[in-house]
């Protein structure tokens, strides 16, 4: 089956919610597929767990709708949490309780059949089958959270909505937790937040951007990385109209310099072009002294796309 071909597992159409006067999000509509690891990111209060709860059924729209494998989150809530596991920022855990007798409640709540097989499963594949007998009060916060993952894939369902998966763990346990994700969405769609961006890079296929409750961007990960590819060019002899020369090269998009030897384009990141550049350079008799590819990071991609939302707010307001 073509990825294109694969059933859509969230759906969410005009989905908002209002507090108040407060509007936290406002006319959503995106849908994740079958298999696909989808990462919601954005500024504090841009409305991502908002968003979750409300794909989640845990609050009502105040309009719009939300679905979880075809079933409406608040007409077929339960049909809907059925297939869906949820990881929220807190994780609902019980202190007092062991791992296994934690889980086997949850089990018994879902009505799930051989409960006890079920749960040494998932204790396995979470890597708490050691721990099973501890107190969920006495264990470490990264234990904590694989229990809550525990939680969340017990019933096999065939979407996991996870905010904020690995928040206040340390480096070690956040590398154990993104693993146990990317593991789990191998045969699930999975819609998470974070604010680490590195993490959406690894596990991520696509980023759904959210700015002030609305969708800003909503595209592939290779896409968003697609014509951000810059190349560092270093030359001994440049003249006055060097940049201006870089600049009319078909698929180069940008031309800036920090130093009168040293320029930075953004292009389209494909060979034919990168060899136009070193071509031009040799050409003119500008000295190639050095040409490197370089990637930009999610985290500069996102704080351009963080800085042109502020821009177009501000101009609105102005506007107005």
């Amino acid at each position: 089956m073509n990825e294109s071909d694969q059933p859509i597992m969230i759906k969410a159409q005009n989905l908002t919610k209002r507090f108040g006067t407060v509007t936290a999000v406002s006319n959503l509509t995106f849908s994740c597929k079958a298999g696909e690891i989808v990462g919601l990111l954005g500024p504090n209060g841009a409305g991502k767990t908002t968003t979750m709860r409300l794909l989640t059924g845990y609050l009502p729209p105040s309009a719009g709708g939300a679905a979880i494998a075809g079933h409406h989150t608040i007409k077929e809530s339960l049909q809907a949490r059925r297939k869906l596991g949820y990881l929220p920022e807190t994780v609902p855990l019980y202190p007092e309780m062991t791992v296994e007798d934690y889980l086997h409640f949850v089990g018994k709540v879902r009505r799930l059949d051989d409960v006890w097989e079920r749960v040494d499963d998932i204790l396995e594949a979470v890597g708490l089958l050691e721990r099973a007998g501890s107190v969920i009060g006495r264990l470490s916060k990264g234990m904590r959270q694989r229990v809550g993952l525990a939680q969340a894939l017990l019933h096999d369902p065939d979407v996991l909505i996870l905010d904020e998966p690995t928040i206040g763990l340390d480096p070690a346990q956040i590398v154990e937790i993104r693993q146990l994700i990317a593991n789990a969405g191998r045969q699930r769609t999975v819609l998470l937040s974070t604010h680490i961006l590195a993490e959406v890079e690894q596990i991520c296929s696509r980023v759904i951007l959210l700015m002030n409750g609305r969708i800003y961007a909503d595209l592939p990960m290779n896409q968003i990385k697609q014509g951000n590819t810059q190349l560092a060019l270093e030359l001994a002899h440049p003249t006055e109209q060097t940049q201006n020369i870089l600049q009319d090269i078909v698929g180069v998009t940008a031309v800036s310099s920090n130093s009168p030897n040293q320029f930075l384009l953004t292009f389209d990141g494909q060979d034919k072009t990168r060899q136009t550049v070193a071509e031009t350079a040799v050409s003119h008799g500008w000295g190639l002294l050095e040409l490197k590819t370089r990637q930009l990071s999610l985290e500069t991609l996102f704080l351009q796309k963080l800085q042109e939302a502020q821009t177009t707010a501000s101009e609105v307001a102005n506007a107005a």
